[in-house]
């Protein structure tokens, strides 16, 4: 069967049900990209998260997760294989070791080393607490930190960390199972929140409590009665600065409430960046700027200032404005994103061309309706080093499984 894209111009409103709609206006169909499943058999295989790096310098090795299961929470005895698909021998898979500590969303926190290329870390249990496993894919030498971290500085010293048995309390999916929350009846801790880890020494220092957080003024809300947590933390392309979001839940709410914020990576200098409260996925598009969905004037994906008041620009209305997990190919001229389900249940990852205001289409791909939820299989787009190709969790072909598209005949 031929597989098409349309390639849509300025004035998008979003998605239409079944079509990519803009403004009424649409160009002819063209190919759309290759893609091929690099991973298969009869378990299931994924990476996770959007914002970590998946592929090794020289774009030979991809690294992802197999499990022998789906559709249901992990549990404190479930472990997953971690390993790298070899793209130059046949997409062989290579299993690495393993890991008791993880979740469906952002797995064990699997990522290559930044500036190295022989070393991985992820996440595991080791007792009543979780750690950081740090790798060296050649020679098997590992190395154990006492805290699970979440995001690694671009100089691949340091990593900043959460708290992952409270995050499995207050936002199932993202945190571990298998450690209880020893402050799940506090509303504000003061010894939970973000911590630095030195990736040398392992020396950690807890930064921000979530009391101080939660002491920080929402304007016509009263955190004091509130539960708080942070996810998503993100340091920025020259170390300088970090990314959290803080949400909180109030009594008797149906969800969470979320604001942005960044810091100095000594925990000081805290701004609130974005306090409209429904803040989502995120990424540095440089050492200055973010760029978020977020609802200000209309829902979309917004550029915002790192600096208390700074100016807020919608990054272009070209641009679908659903929510999706986002990220910058190498030069900042295109936008690689994704989208939730539709009606028909398709997922529709593409790029948006920042210069040109437009919209490519890598694909359409459908994920069945026990996909929901803590165990739903979200797209979670991510590219090479060089920005040649796209790597995928996608369960279209039977099960979640990490595919590979090559973008090359669009971005040159």
């Amino acid at each position: 069967m031929q597989l098409t894209r349309r390639t849509f111009l300025a004035g998008s409103a979003g998605w239409a049900t079944g079509l990519w709609a803009v403004g009424g206006l649409r160009a002819g169909e063209e190919p759309l990209p290759p893609v091929r499943a690099i991973t298969r058999g009869s378990k299931f295989h994924w990476y996770g998260y959007y914002d970590k790096l998946q592929f090794d310098p020289g774009n030979r090795y991809a690294l992802g997760m197999e499990v022998g299961f789906e559709h249901r929470s992990p549990t404190a005895a479930d472990v997953v294989a971690v390993g790298m698909i070899d793209l130059a021998e046949g997409d062989r898979w290579i299993e690495l070791g393993h890991s008791a500590a993880w979740c469906w969303q952002q797995g064990c926190m699997l990522q290559w080393r930044p500036g190295s290329s022989d070393e991985v870390l992820f996440n595991d249990r080791e007792g009543d607490h979780y750690v950081c496993r740090l790798l060296n894919v050649k020679t098997r030498a590992k190395r154990t930190l006492p805290r699970a971290i979440y995001a690694v500085s671009p100089d691949g010293r340091w990593a900043v960390a959460t708290d992952m048995r409270r995050l499995a309390d207050t936002r199932p999916g993202y945190g571990y199972n298998g450690i209880a929350d020893p402050n799940r009846e506090v509303l504000a801790p003061r010894d939970s929140g973000i911590w630095r880890v030195d990736l040398g020494t392992g020396r950690q220092e807890l930064l921000i409590s979530l009391a101080e957080v939660a002491a920080i003024p929402f304007p016509g809300r009263d955190l004091g009665r509130a539960k708080h947590w942070v996810n998503h933390l993100l340091v920025n392309p020259d170390g300088t600065r970090f990314e959290f979001l803080h949400r909180f839940k109030e009594p008797g709410a149906r969800s969470h409430v979320t604001r942005m914020c960044t810091a100095a990576p000594d925990g000081s200098d805290v701004r609130v960046i974005d306090s409209n409260g429904a803040t989502s996925h995120f990424i540095w598009r440089d050492p200055h700027h973010i760029l978020a969905w977020s609802r200000q004037a209309r829902p979309g994906f917004y550029v915002f200032e790192d600096r208390q008041g700074g100016g807020v620009e919608l990054v272009g209305a070209g641009m679908p404005t659903a929510d999706g997990h986002c990220s910058y190919l190498p030069g900042n001229q295109w936008v690689l994103c994704d989208g939730y389900p539709d009606r028909q249940r398709r997922q529709n990852p593409y790029l948006y061309h920042v210069p040109g205001n437009r919209v490519v289409p890598l694909g359409h791909f459908h994920t069945p309706r026990e996909y929901a939820g803590e165990w739903r299989c979200d797209l979670h787009p991510r590219f090479s080093r060089d920005g040649r190709s796209v790597t995928i969790d996608s369960p279209h072909d039977g099960g979640r499984q990490i595919h590979l598209i090559d973008i090359r005949g669009i971005v040159g």
